[in-house]
């Protein structure tokens, strides 16, 4: 689930409108030994690689006003969030902002660049002050609930996923980050909470086929299947795999099946949908993981040498 930041950003430049679009393939493949789904890294179009030198050469030659300035240094900041180069979007995001302080979007990216980081204070002062700016902007609500969910906050986390999810009881997404925040807190409430909130989905929608994984409804293979189902556009697929396979980590970790989540965390990974917060916090995940194992193999050891 990408963030939806205000649809599509178009970026417009003297009478000609520059639309951003990623125009990619997937191939799909499976490991003849180990049976395990492989899926080739998606490529962005070559259009944002010509939108960003036009951004370039406006930033770099153009006689802009203020406001101006401030835009095309956002929009080049959410290009190059859309291609994976985080350090430059958050320079361009940055630069947006000492121009032009109220910009709400820019705020919400540097808090998730927070998060992402493990710097969490950080992000609740970002994603605060994209709520003072814009009290209604519901997606910051739901990365601030991530960044406090991460941080281990579970009840303030829950707080922000019930606004999220509030303002669209149809999306299965927000159902199931209100589920994963929820049990955190009283794993048998979440799951019935999520079992009532199933009732306001569509049955052929893509998100309703992952809160039915959670329920036990389907299977993986079923997931997989239905991934295919009803494409409108050159990377859906790769999007969808990129979802299916953070969701199922984390449903693998609830089991305990610590290996089988780090698998699905890398798939995740490998499919570069960067701008997908399923993308995003795979990385933080697995770094998560890996603590985990670190502390339980030195456990393991002191315990060894202790005997």
């Amino acid at each position: 689930m990408n963030q939806r930041m205000r649809a599509a950003v178009v970026i417009v430049m003297v009478g000609m409108s520059f639309l951003l679009a990623a125009c990619v393939s997937t191939q799909e493949k499976v490991d003849s030994q180990t049976g395990r789904l492989l899926v080739a890294p998606v490529h962005p179009d070559y259009k944002l690689e010509i939108t960003l030198a036009k951004l370039n050469e406006i930033l770099a030659k153009a006689e802009l006003s203020d406001d101006q300035r401030a835009r095309f240094y956002y929009d080049r900041g959410v290009i190059y969030d859309r291609v994976g180069l985080r350090i430059l979007a958050r320079i361009d995001f940055m630069q947006a902002l000492k121009i032009q302080p109220d910009l709400a979007d820019a705020y919400n990216f540097l808090g998730i660049y927070d998060t992402q980081e493990g710097e969490f204070e950080a992000a609740y002062e970002a994603f605060d002050a994209a709520l003072e700016l814009e009290p209604s902007y519901d997606y910051a609500y739901l990365n601030r609930g991530i960044a406090l969910y991460y941080g281990g906050r579970a009840k303030l986390a829950t707080d922000d996923m019930e606004l999220f999810y509030a303002a669209d009881l149809k999306d299965g997404y927000r159902a199931l980050w209100l589920y994963l925040a929820e049990r955190e807190v009283d794993p048998i409430k979440a799951m019935t909470r999520m079992q009532h909130n199933r009732t306001h989905l569509a049955n052929n929608s893509w998100s309703s086929v992952l809160v039915d994984y959670y329920l036990g409804k389907v299977s993986k293979e079923k997931v997989f299947a239905a991934a295919k189902v009803g494409l409108t556009y050159p990377n859906e697929y790769a999007e969808r795999l990129c979802e299916a396979y953070f969701y199922m980590a984390k449903m693998a970790l609830v089991e305990g099946k610590t290996i089988d989540a780090a698998n699905y965390f890398r798939l995740a990974l490998a499919t570069n949908i960067y701008d997908f917060i399923e993308y995003r916090y795979s990385r933080l995940e697995l770094a998560k993981i890996g603590e985990m194992l670190t502390k339980q193999a030195q456990a393991t050891q002191a315990e060894e040498e202790s005997q």
